[in-house]
């Protein structure tokens, strides 16, 4: 079923020690038999897609810190709970931060010289329009996305996935690996008499991950809701309100709406509820305590922190801070 899902295989990947051997493969829980193959033969990108696995966790609950659902991992399979089960707009997102993760990662470990099977992309040089040299080494993120195409893809491809769910997974995966594609920028280096712009080299560089993951949160808040139709003998997902304009390739899709992450529910892994979440009693967004907390009420608490206060530079060269305690008010949801 849909709960065979990549977010549960990428959780038990970040967990584990380093992939080093083929045997490791075997071992890695949660991988499909084809993944299984493909981790055999290129265990040493592995390494580089546990480090993505971890990215996309941290990215998520960044991304999420505010709401009621805060992409909370769980020890509980699969990772993400149940939300991630159901073709929700959560769900699009984890997919799509999650290709987009194991593209980046492997791109940069590319980039940096660990791999044998890639390094930096040698279809970019001699000189640009511009004017400017191609030099340095761009990112290689072809190598990086063709790797995710396979390796995370290949789950939606395998039996016994409902077709629409898979289309919709399919969809976001490539979504996620667009908004690191689409924010690719050129860095360059001035040489020359003191720093004088006489020859600048340049090179294509992937944008830092946060950017990512911020692209793929503005297309969350946005996303379509769609559902499965025919097209002559194809299957393909339209916008469930025939008004919407049709979604492109960066769009996330989702197939059902979301529940409202308020309440605890025991039978369903990842839905923790709001009970015992901060909130911010100012606002009245999401993370204002009316919201966050459903509207059960929430308890203040005086607490005290500790920070850094009245800081001096002594030359030369260090910082002397004292310790400041204050007390402020911390609320949390009923």
């Amino acid at each position: 079923g849909s709960s065979a899902l990549i977010v549960r295989y990428l959780a038990k990947l970040s967990s584990v020690g380093s992939i080093n051997d083929e045997e490791t493969c075997e071992r890695l829980r949660g991988l499909i038999h084809k993944q299984v193959q493909i981790c055999k033969r290129s265990v040493e990108v592995m390494d580089a897609v546990r480090h993505g696995a971890q990215l996309a966790i941290d990215e998520c609950q960044f991304q999420f810190r505010n709401r009621r659902w805060n992409c909370s991992t769980l020890d509980t399979m699969p990772v993400f709970g149940k939300v991630v089960t159901q073709g929700t707009r959560e769900a699009a997102f984890v997919y799509a931060i999650s290709a987009a993760s194991v593209a980046f990662a492997v791109t940069r470990a590319c980039s940096s010289g660990e791999l044998e099977k890639c390094g930096c992309d040698h279809n970019v040089h001699g000189v640009s329009p511009e004017g400017f040299q191609w030099s340095g080494c761009s990112d290689n993120i072809a190598y990086g996305v063709a790797f995710s195409q396979s390796f995370v893809d290949v789950r939606e491809r395998s039996k016994g996935q409902s077709p629409s769910r898979a289309l919709m997974n399919l969809h976001n995966n490539e979504a996620g690996r667009k908004a690191i594609l689409s924010h690719m920028r050129v860095e360059c280096k001035c040489h020359g008499v003191s720093g004088s712009c006489e020859v600048k080299t340049c090179w294509k560089a992937m944008p830092p991950f946060r950017k990512v993951g911020n692209a793929i949160k503005e297309k969350f808040d946005g996303a379509t809701e769609v559902e499965q139709r025919k097209v002559g003998t194809t299957k393909v997902l339209v916008p469930r309100n025939s008004q919407f304009k049709p979604h492109t390739d960066e769009d996330l899709v989702y197939l059902e709406p979301s529940p409202d992450f308020c309440d605890h529910d025991p039978r369903t892994p990842g839905m923790l509820g709001t009970a015992g979440r901060q909130c911010n009693r100012t606002s009245k967004a999401i993370d204002g305590c009316e919201l966050m907390c459903c509207g059960r009420g929430f308890q203040t608490e005086e607490v005290e922190v500790v920070d850094r206060c009245s800081c001096k530079f002594h030359w030369c060269c260090y910082v002397k801070c004292k310790q400041c305690r204050k007390m402020v008010e911390m609320h949390t949801c009923r």
